[in-house]
Parts: structure tokens; sequence; C-alpha cells
């Protein structure tokens, strides 16, 4: 009984994995090999034909009779496959067939990357069925044009639309085709049309600047012949002194004369001469200098700024219009703005002297600076009190008083004060508009300027994104971050240019940032045959992050090779023309990476995701990639050291206990606070207590909405591609090429039904690169089954006697 049970799983386990392990790469060469010689014969067949098919008419029917000639060039098969696909079928758009037959022969035996063979078929298949629904209204004339198919098609549509609704509906699917398939839209053609104007009107300048210039250098050349004529005079006049100097000599002495002063070498010149001494007969000598050169390059790039400017990065959408602020709700405006109450004022003042004077604390002076949600009152002890015992009242006050989210600052940093932040009743929204509008936002001088709200001064605070140079944003749950992210976006899409700055964004909630869907062509970047920009697949986040760190190290190429330091200067240079673009150059916009949810993608990922991280944070400030990451649980296992040493400039929302408190910002105060976008920011320095800006969905809806109305790039930026280990690609999975430890491994793995390469290391004593290459094996021969992020691999065969009949039977 026992063997038969393990005959049937043997079995079942085999029908299982019979696709996996055959469907190798030698099967895809061949059957690629195959379907591109069948499309060439249907191509041979289909034109043959087209000429000869009345004589074959006749011949139909009679395959199996050998003495049945036909004049098709692939002889009866060609006649018969012709007469099915073209008379009975679509007539002459059925050389779509041999078309898409032969064009995926090529993906799989050159192991092409197409986003789906299925889509290409659907829509190749479609072009075919339109073509002789088309020519179906020619089938009176030539019966070949539209095949039965498409007559058949056509008049079943004209019987219940008509003439007239027939053609509707045929433009109808061309638009769908265009419009779906090839992303033309009325916005790209209206593009095309202008963009083509202004380069026939440029063409006409060119061209005009052009001669203009061929004439400027025709007498220059003139010039200099003359000069030349004049040159051998002089030479031949210097030859002939020195030659009477020498002769000369003996006889009479004559005085060593002083070097001629030669004069400053033009632009263009690219030879200093130097007059030898007469008395030691020495000889003129020419000596070439590379600085002339350089100064020629440095006056090619001045030329060519000074002919066509500098290079504008956001010319190809010159005439996009940035968001406007009436697309933010003004949430104050019937208030105006903060509004005092003195009666609250007064009443705390009094409870904190109160409490301070029963502990013994006397008090000089305070004074209150109100904020929108919090009042900051400024206090100086008197002479002998210690800051300690102030701050150790923290909750006495906070009694005292009967508010939430009492905060002490002892002392306050530049200043000879102690404060007391305490929560207003009544809290007054920081609108986004208010602080997009402020002349601080408008008039910044940063490379990337980010509004984050409002100081309790009431101030606008901004920051530069580019010098933090990564931001981590933690808090509990409904506490402002999503917000907080929305509010750095719009800060962003206020302030630089499509061509400037490109996002890549993670949302594992699958709901926060779907609204920026609108704007993929102008401001988000994807990774290659990706189709979707916003990654809400955790899997996809490694290939996404690994793809960044390509592009990182692509940039500092580009950076050595320009001999700079960062992405300001290199684009600096690049502008002023210094740079060519055929030896790769090109203008750098700056990418900005933000992940919602960062405890999730650690949860499933774990190190795949904070080793790409954590390289990324340490190199890429210099080459414009920054990284804004926030996460609802602040957990050390989360926001780990590694993460922390790289991410000086941090938001902490509200928490629930200082250790959290202590992980985000390494000291306490976020559990102190109130909520809704009550925040603390560092930057490795000291506290600034914020209100974040608040920008409704709505809002967010307006500027994506406003933004992706207009002319956008083709595409969304595309990043490097890169294969992740993850897809189990069959590597070695040739038996030859297999570990000398490859048994034993799986008899490891099958026993302990648990396929991880940590496993293998501890049984067999290996090192982990050479369990890595056995697990690759072991996936490739269908044993385990392929990567699963922090999971262990499912191992697919049951038992070790089924083990051995798999290994037997390959």
């Amino acid at each position: 009984m026992a063997k038969k049970k393990t005959k049937a799983k043997n079995t079942k386990k085999a029908s299982y994995k019979l696709p996996k392990v055959n469907f190798t790469r030698k099967h895809k060469v061949l059957l690629g090999a195959f379907l591109m010689l069948l499309g060439l014969a249907l191509t041979i067949a289909f034109v043959s034909f087209l000429f000869n098919w009345k004589y074959d008419q006749d011949t139909i029917g009679y395959f199996t009779e050998r003495q049945v000639e036909t004049k098709n060039w692939l002889s009866k098969f060609g006649a018969e496959i012709s007469h099915f696909f073209i008379y009975n079928g679509f007539g002459v758009s059925s050389f779509s067939i041999a078309i898409l037959t032969f064009l995926t022969g090529v993906y799989l035996f050159f192991n092409l990357k197409a986003k789906s063979l299925f889509s290409f078929w659907f829509w190749g298949v479609l072009v075919m069925v339109w073509f002789a629904t088309v020519l179906g209204f020619f089938a009176d004339k030539n019966s070949l044009l539209g095949g039965i198919i498409g007559y058949e098609t056509n008049d079943f549509l004209q019987d219940y639309l008509g003439f007239t609704g027939t053609v509707l509906v045929l433009i109808f699917v061309f638009i769908v085709y265009f419009v779906i398939r090839l992303n033309v839209t009325p916005e790209l053609i209206g593009g095309y049309f202008k963009r083509t104007r202004e380069e026939v009107t440029q063409d006409f300048e060119d061209s005009k600047a052009k001669e203009e210039k061929i004439l400027q250098e025709f007498l220059e050349k003139e010039k200099e012949n003359q000069h030349k004529k004049e040159e051998p005079t002089t030479i031949k006049h210097t030859d002939h002194a020195s030659a009477e100097a020498k002769q000369d000599e003996s006889l009479v002495p004559q005085p060593t004369p002083e070097p001629k002063a030669t004069p400053p070498p033009e632009s263009k010149s690219e030879k200093i001469v130097i007059e030898g001494n007469k008395d030691e007969g020495d000889v003129s000598m020419e000596v070439e200098t590379t600085v002339e050169e350089e100064a020629e390059v440095d006056n090619l790039s001045k030329k060519l700024v000074k002919d066509f400017g500098e290079f504008d990065p956001t010319l190809e959408l010159k005439n996009y219009r940035f968001p406007t602020i009436d697309l933010l709700k003004d949430y104050n405006a019937g208030g105006g703005g903060i509004t005092i109450n003195q009666e609250e004022l007064e009443e705390n003042k009094n409870n904190i002297v109160r409490t301070l004077k029963n502990y013994k604390i006397e008090i000089a002076q305070i004074k209150a600076t109100v904020g929108p949600t919090v009042t900051l009152y400024e206090i100086v002890p008197e002479a002998g009190v210690r800051i300690s015992k102030i701050k150790n009242l923290e909750d006495d006050i906070a009694l005292s008083l009967a508010a939430l989210g009492i905060r002490i600052i002892a002392p306050i940093p530049g200043k000879g004060t102690i404060g007391i932040e305490v929560p207003n009743k009544n809290s007054t929204i920081v609108s986004m508009r208010s602080v997009i509008a402020s002349s601080k936002f408008q008039k910044a001088e940063m490379e990337l300027p980010v509004a984050l709200g409002k100081t309790i001064s009431n101030e606008t605070y901004v920051v530069d994104l580019a010098k933090m140079p990564h931001l981590l944003m933690a808090g509990a749950t409904g506490q402002g971050k999503s917000v907080g992210l929305n509010a750095v976006l719009t800060s962003l899409l206020y302030q630089k240019h499509p061509a400037e700055v490109k996002f890549v964004l993670v949302d594992p909630k699958k709901v926060e940032l779907t609204l920026f869907n609108k704007i993929e062509r102008h401001y988000l970047a994807k990774l290659p045959n990706s189709e979707e920009a916003i990654i809400t697949d955790n899997t996809k986040v490694i290939n996404t992050l690994n793809s960044l760190c390509i592009e990182m190290d692509d940039r500092y190429n580009l950076l050595k090779d320009a001999m700079v330091r960062n992405i300001k200067e290199y684009n600096e240079k690049f502008k002023a023309r210094k740079l060519n673009p055929e030896n790769g150059h090109k203008f750098l916009p700056y990418i900005v990476l933000v992940v919602d949810e960062f405890a999730d993608l650690i949860m499933t990922a774990g190190k795949e995701v904070e080793t790409p991280i954590a390289r990324l944070a340490q190199l890429a400030r210099a080459i414009g990639i920054h990284l804004i990451i926030a996460t609802q649980r602040p957990s050390v296992n989360v926001i780990t050291g590694m993460i922390k040493a790289n991410f000086p400039a941090r938001i902490a929302f509200r928490v629930t206990s200082k250790i959290d408190s202590r992980t985000i910002l390494d000291t306490g105060g976020a559990d102190q606070l109130i909520g809704k976008g009550d925040m603390l920011y560092t930057q490795g320095n000291y506290l600034v207590r914020l209100q974040c800006a608040f920008v409704d969905t709505p809002e967010v809806e307006r500027i994506t909405d406003f933004i992706g109305s207009q002319k956008a790039y083709p595409d969304a930026h595309l990043l490097p591609e890169y294969d992740g280990e993850e897809s189990g690609t069959g590597v070695d999975i040739d038996v030859s090429e297999r570990d000398k430890l490859f048994r034993e491994a799986a008899e490891v793995l099958v026993t302990a039904q648990q396929g991880s390469a940590s496993l293998i290391q501890r049984k067999l004593k290996v090192g982990y690169n050479r369990a890595g290459r056995i697990i690759d094996q072991l996936e490739a021969a269908g044993i385990v089954g392929p990567f699963e992020g922090s999971k262990a691999r499912q191992v697919l065969i049951t038992d070790l006697n089924a083990l051995e009949d798999y290994l037997n039977n390959e």
C-alpha cells in the first residue's frame, strides 16, 4: 500500500512539474527556429497564392493524392494553407498571421523580453480582422481582398448598422487601437504638428546662419593666406642676419641682443615662437602648447552658447504651466489667520507661575508666542534655579493646565530661556495654500524647496531636500504621515519643471499615492516594461531599488568623465554646452524616491530592501537621488542603525511611547505631541516643532488633473533595466554543471521540507555563495519552488523515495 501511495504521489508531482522542467532554453531555441521558418514558409505560400490561386483552385481537397500538381511555390501544402487563410479566411490581411508567427519565433530564439506575447497576438489578430472587414467593402471586385470572414463580417454589420454605421464602428476600432496600443492622444498629435512647424522655421534660420558662417570663414581664410604670403620674407631676413653674424663672429664682437617680446597668442593660435641667442648660434624654436587647445574648446562652447544660448532642459515642454494657487483651498478665508485668546493666555500664564511657585521656583520674566496649534511660553527663572528642576515638573505643569502634549525645552537653543509648549484649545489649520503663497517659499533659492508647514511663531518653514539629503518620517497611524508626504510632493510640483525632477513612488497601501498616476508622463519614473509607474507590489520594489543603484553608478561615471563633484556642477556644465551628448552626457533630473510604508517592505523582503536603501542613502546624495521614507511602526528592527545613520533629517509625528520617540529622534518629545499634523523636525542639530501644512485629497486631485491635461513626454522617465535573481531563470540547469553536493543538498531539503540556503550551509558545512548556487540549481531542477522574499522556499518533492525516482528519471 505504501508503494502504491508513493507511486501515485510521484505521478502527481511529475505532472505538476512537467512544464517547468521540460521547457528549457534549448526548447525555446528549437521552437523559435521552427516558428521563424514556419512564418517564412507562410509568407512564401501566400505570395505565390496571389498569382496562382485560379489554377490551384481545382486542386484543393486533393492533398493526399501525390500525382496532383499545383503551381504554388510550396506545392499542395502551400495551396491548401493559403486557400484556408486567404480565400476562406481573412484575405490579404492573412499576412499578419505569417508576420506574427515569425516575430514570435524571433522572441523565443533570441530570448528577447516582450511585455506579453498574448497582448502581441491579440492586437495583431485585431488588426487583421479590422483590415479584412474594411476590405470586405470591395469583395465584389476581388474575393481575395477580405476573404470569406472579412466579407461575412462586413455583410453582418451592414445588415444591422447599414453602411454608415459600419464605417463608424470601424473608425472607432481604429481610434481604440491608436489610443490604447500606440498611446496616441490629440495632445500628442497637436504637439507633433506644432513641433514640425517649429523645426521647419528653425531649419530656415539654421540655413541662413550657416551661409553667414561659411562667408565669414571664407573671409578669415583669405586674411590668413595673405598673412602667410608675407611671412617668408621675415624668415628669410632673420636667417640671412644669422648667417652674417656667424661669418663676422671672429672679426667683430657682436653685442647680445635682447630677446624680442613675443606678442600674446590670439585665441586661434596654436604655436609660440621663441627666438634663440644669435651670439651662440641658437635656432628659433616653435613650442606647441595645450593651453591654446583648451582655450579653443572653451571658445567653442562660448560660441555655441552665443549662437544657440544655454541648453534649456525645459524646451521639450516649453509651454508647460505650473499649477496655480487657486487649485488649493484656503481654510482660513473667513477668519484671517490665527486668533489670539487673551483669556486663555492669561490663565495659562497664571497656572505656570503658580505651579512653579509651589516648588519654590521664582520667575523673573515670561513671554508667550502664539502659533497655529501650540503656544510657546518662554520663561527666565531667577538666578540659582537649576534647569533640571523645572524639567522634572513637566507632568505637574500638564496637570495644572489640564492640557495634552505639554513639552518643556530646557533651554531653548540659541536663547537664554526655558520653553514650555502648551497646545491651544482652538487650533488653526495651516493650509497648503498659505505656505505655498508665502514669499519665503516663492523666493526660496534652493534646489528642491519643500514647505513643511509653520513654526510656533507662525512662520513658514521651508527646507531644501537636496541638502537634507534624505528624509525619514515616522508616526502612529492617523497622525499625518500621508498628508506630510503629499505636502512634500505638492511643494516640488509647484516649484520644479517636469524636466528637473522625477518621482519614484512606492505605495504598499495601494490607495495613498494613486492620484499621482495622472502625472505619470510628466513627473514619474518607472522600470522599462512596467505597466504602472506607482509601485504597489512589494516584490517589484527590490528591482526598482536595485535599478536606482545602477542609475546611481551610471551617474557617478558621468560625473567622473565631466570632472565635477555633484549634480549641480554637472548640469551647469551641460547647460553651458561644455559636455558632448555624443559621449553619453545628458541633463540629469533629480530623482526623489518616496516609500509610504517602509515597515511592510522590511517584513516581506528584509535585507533585500534594506541593503539597496542603505547604499542609496550613503552614496546617492551627490548625484541627485534623494529618499523619503515613511513608516507607522518606528521600531528598531524597522528603523535600523544603518538606516538612521544615513537619514540625518527626520520628521516625527505623534507616537505612543517614549521608546518610539527615541528610535526616531534619539530623544523624547514625539510622544507628547497632540496629533493631527503636529510634528517635530530635526536635521541633526536641534528639534523644531511644526504644524504640518494640510493638503486634502481633492486638492491633490485638482493639481494632478491640471498637470495631466497638459502636453507630456511620450512615456514616463525610464530607469535602467534590472534583472532580479528571484525570477528563477533556470541557472545551471545542465546536469553536467551541477554541484558535487547537489544530491546531498536535495536530500537535506526534502527531509526537512524547508528550502533555504542557510540550512544547506549548516548541514553540508559550505559557504553562503556555494549554498546559494546549489539552491538555484535545485530550483532549476524543479525540486524547490521560486524565491518568496523572506519566506523559505517551498519543497516540491514530498519524500526521499519520490526524490530518488525523480532524479533517476531526469
